[in-house]
């Protein structure tokens, strides 16, 4: 039997085992149950507060998240509005530069048009003198004798000479071939000295014209073998044939005719190439005018000078293929020229070919020094180390 006494009136009782483990277990369930309650309320709230807490930290961390993303956004649409400037200006630029090389290329399209225009009317004014001056000659020659249409050449020339080249060249000499040699005699001889007396050029020139009714036709390679035999007895260095024979000829129409492959240092020209021709053999001639110095020097002293001369005429040589290369040039422009005038581009491109060509002459001319041409032969080193010395 268990007692149990009663906590309100504090009387004793007895209760059996049975009776006593029931009220035991139902007190423990009690128990069980309010602390157990008490337990969950607890844990409740602990739950709430924790909630609570985690909700709001996760309201602050949203409102950070949104304040990040808030910048992120305005970054983004500062950097998409930097960007849509930046493509603005460059479009802009782009438009601006593609304007700019637009009006260059219409500037250059109209300087090229102006330039090939004036090309044109030079060319155009070039070709009506040209046939304006075959006209003539056609007319004069059907009004006059033949030995008269040979003298008008001749005076023709020496006075575009007198007008054109003797204020240029005061020292130049230019006057018949009266002195016959040998049975044989050229029409006029060329020679130009410098300021100290050397000669550096010397032309022996022949004027050929024809009546169109002469029954003897006569043809320029008849006078070749000729005036070169008289430029030889002369002693002058070039020979030119200043001819109207062969009026139908394109090839003597076309410009001055290099005939060094026939005969040495030989041309063929119309009237109209006499001053050009005679400009373009002294500004050849002057670019040698210290070779020639200096050769006239050895010569004085009485020094071999075979090997010397045959440089510098290998040099000329290679000159006068390169004028001859530059002529072929010009005669082919000239051909263009007659044949139409809206072929002028090509026209052009054989011009610049020709310069190229005279370019190169000059450059080989320029590379001519006394010590290449003493190269290999020391008799003249030697003379000229001597003189150098004294």
């Amino acid at each position: 039997m268990k007692e149990l006494k009663c906590p309100h009136c504090g009387n004793v009782f007895t209760v059996d085992e049975n009776d006593y483990a029931a009220l035991l277990n139902q007190v423990k369930n009690s128990e069980f149950e309010r602390e157990l309650s008490r337990r969950i309320h607890e844990l409740e709230q602990v739950k709430n507060s924790e909630v609570r807490n985690q909700l709001s930290d996760y309201k602050l961390q949203l409102q950070t998240l949104q304040s990040q993303l808030q910048s992120q956004i305005q970054a983004l649409q500062a950097q998409i509005q930097q960007a849509e400037q930046a493509k603005q200006l460059a479009v802009a630029q782009v438009r601006q530069q593609a304007t700019e090389a637009y009006m260059k290329k219409e500037q250059e399209l109209a300087e090229t048009r102006s330039r090939i225009s004036e090309v044109r009317t030079q060319m155009e004014a070039q070709l009506k003198a040209a046939q304006e001056q075959v006209a003539y000659y056609k007319d004069l020659k059907l009004r006059q004798s033949t030995k008269m249409v040979g003298e008008t050449l001749e005076i023709h020339c020496s006075t575009l000479f007198n007008q054109l080249i003797r204020p240029l060249m005061p020292n130049a000499y230019f006057e018949k071939d009266n002195e016959v040699v040998e049975g044989t005699k050229g029409d006029f001889v060329f020679r130009d000295k410098s300021d100290d007396g050397v000669e550096y050029v010397s032309i022996m020139f022949e004027m050929k014209n024809e009546n169109d009714e002469t029954a003897t036709k006569h043809k320029n390679e008849d006078f070749l073998a000729k005036l070169d035999v008289d430029r030889k007895k002369k002693g002058c260095e070039y020979a030119v044939l200043v001819s109207m024979l062969e009026p139908d000829s394109e090839l003597y129409n076309g410009g001055i005719v290099d005939m060094s492959h026939r005969y040495e240092k030989m041309y063929v020209i119309r009237p109209q190439f006499f001053i050009p021709l005679i400009t373009l053999l002294c500004q050849t001639s002057k670019k040698s005018l210290d070779a020639k110095r200096e050769l006239a020097l050895v010569k004085a002293q009485q020094v071999d000078v075979t090997n010397f001369e045959e440089k510098l005429m290998t040099f000329k040589d290679g000159f006068t293929r390169n004028v001859r290369l530059a002529n072929e040039r010009f005669s082919d422009a000239i051909d263009e020229i007659d044949k139409t005038i809206a072929h002028l581009t090509k026209v052009r491109e054989n011009l610049v070919k020709s310069g190229d060509n005279l370019s190169a002459a000059d450059k080989k001319l320029q590379d001519v020094t006394i010590k290449r041409l003493t190269y290999g032969n020391p008799t003249m080193k030697a003379k000229f180390d001597e003189a150098s010395k004294g």
